[in-house]
């Protein structure tokens, strides 16, 4: 079987790309030049009222800019469109845009539907208003899609942990030296140093990073509203001492920090155990405290609803936690919390010790945002006036405070989430935290380095999926930052 070349077929869109991205270079290399010699615009108003340039030459500099980019776009949705009618006659992007058509499917009726219905959406249909906030969305989405794809086994092409042999270290494109029944034909991003593919790990190197960034973040910033806005809103020496605590936990780097929590020696003595048992416990607060604000003067429907979403919350608690119906389940101790056959799901060792170091390192810094946010709105007319009312503390803080201060907790939120990937990347890179068969992008870069003056193709896709995805999370919170501020 003959090797996959990387565009087969449709090589003829090639000259047309290296021309636009040309252009492209070209374009923006004048524009510098042009900010820097030409004068400043001279704005005219016009009998409409609107304003308009008077230079000329900045207007074709910038539109230059603008088309040459369109055209990429439109070369690349053509590498994708053909790539996906012809297969892997149409090379490996042919291949690789087939493999991801669930992804291109599911991109397509997202944003089909979210546009359509934009005006009722709020501010996440406001996010549509903008080109850098739809560019960043439409990354983000890309990478959590291929996880949850990736996850169903709907986009890799062989297991990727499987090593094959003949196919070490082989380039993308190379066919399979043995071919049975049933397999794919070829590595499509070639084959590491232990023989397995590139482009399967990096696949489920996305799920990976969609288990834990997010869901890690959100648990941080539930740890960070349930404290933050008390401390805030009260001041005195609750803030005092809860400001000690997260000032202390600052006081450290948070790399080594992190580097400290995830080492075997420390999860050895159960120490991220113990800090999921507490940390986890605040999100059950956080429900609480909102739900019995929020219907407090509802008894009769309050009642049954905390009985209802606390008792669930307490489960999935217990079955986060938990190890074989274990709270704490170490070498030297253990504590009971659930029976075995109540014990939802069990978390790896890695995933967990990963996931709850994210939460801690994270938590004071949300901690301090949300205060200081508290601090300053406490202070708005609207509050005064719920406080007039007779509303309580919690409601005045969940319900009056807390939603005027989503916009810079949801940009927050997204760089957080950035950063949490990073942090990822960089344990795996370092060989901590997750088992060191994992394909997480991380150690799949770190494996792929050894060979690097060699072999550029193991460690290049998971290095570009990462910057991708924290670009895209970049770029998501630029646009809702943008939108937030028009609010």
């Amino acid at each position: 079987m003959e090797p996959l070349t990387w565009t087969g077929s449709i090589a003829f869109l090639n000259p047309l790309l290296l021309l636009a991205l040309g252009l492209l270079a070209l374009s923006i290399v004048v524009w510098m030049l042009a900010s820097i010699v030409l004068p400043e615009d001279q704005m005219t108003v016009n009998p409409d009222g609107t304003l308009s340039s008077s230079s000329g030459l900045r207007n074709l500099i910038q539109a230059a800019l603008r088309y040459s980019f369109l055209a990429i776009v439109g070369l690349a949705v053509a590498y994708i469109v053909l790539g996906i009618l012809m297969g892997t006659s149409a090379g490996i992007i042919g291949a690789i845009s087939q493999q991801f058509l669930p992804v291109w499917l599911s991109l397509i009726i997202l944003y089909a539907m979210s546009i359509a219905f934009k005006r009722k959406l709020g501010l996440y249909g406001k996010l549509f208003d903008s080109p850098i906030g739809m560019i960043g969305f439409g990354l983000v989405m890309f990478w959590v899609f291929t996880g949850i794809f990736g996850a169903l086994d709907l986009i890799v092409t062989h297991d990727p942990l499987a090593q094959l042999s003949g196919m070490k270290n082989k380039v993308p494109g190379t066919p399979l030296a043995s071919l049975e029944e049933g397999q794919y034909a070829w590595y499509l991003l070639g084959g590491d140093n232990l023989a397995r593919d590139v482009f399967s790990r990096m696949v489920k190197g996305a799920w990976i990073v969609v288990q834990i960034a997010p869901l890690a973040t959100m648990f941080a910033f539930m740890v960070g509203i349930t404290l933050g806005l008390p401390a805030g809103y009260y001041g005195g020496r609750l803030d005092t001492l809860l400001s000690f605590l997260a000032n202390l936990i600052l006081a450290f780097p948070v790399i080594l920090l992190f580097y400290l929590l995830v080492t075997p020696e420390i999860v050895a003595t159960g120490v991220p155990n113990y800090m999921a048992a507490v940390l986890f416990v605040f999100p059950i607060i956080f429900l609480g405290v909102l739900l019995n604000s929020r219907y407090y003067t509802r008894p009769n429907f309050r009642t049954p609803l905390l009985i209802g979403v606390l008792g669930v919350a307490l489960w999935l608690y217990l079955s986060l936690i938990s190890t074989s119906g274990y709270i704490i389940n170490t070498d030297s101790y253990r504590i009971w919390g659930l029976p075995t056959y109540l014990d939802l799901f069990d978390i790896p060792g890695g995933i967990l010790v990963v996931f709850v170091s994210v939460v801690f390192v994270n938590s004071p810094t949300v901690f301090r945002i949300v205060r200081g946010l508290a601090l300053d709105i406490k202070t708005r007319d609207y509050v005064a006036a719920a406080q007039t009312r007779g509303e309580g503390p919690w409601y005045i803080m969940l319900w009056e405070i807390l939603p005027n201060a989503r916009g810079p907790l949801i940009v927050d939120f997204c760089l957080r989430i950035g950063y949490t990937t990073i942090l990822l990347g960089t344990l795996g890179f370092f060989g901590l935290g997750l088992p060191p068969e994992s394909p997480d992008w991380g150690s799949t870069i770190n494996e792929g380095r050894k060979l690097l003056s060699i072999y550029l193709h193991p460690a290049l896709p998971p290095a570009l999926a990462l910057l991708s995805l924290v670009l895209g999370l970049n770029l998501l919170a630029d646009g809702l930052r943008e939108e937030s501020l028009k609010d």
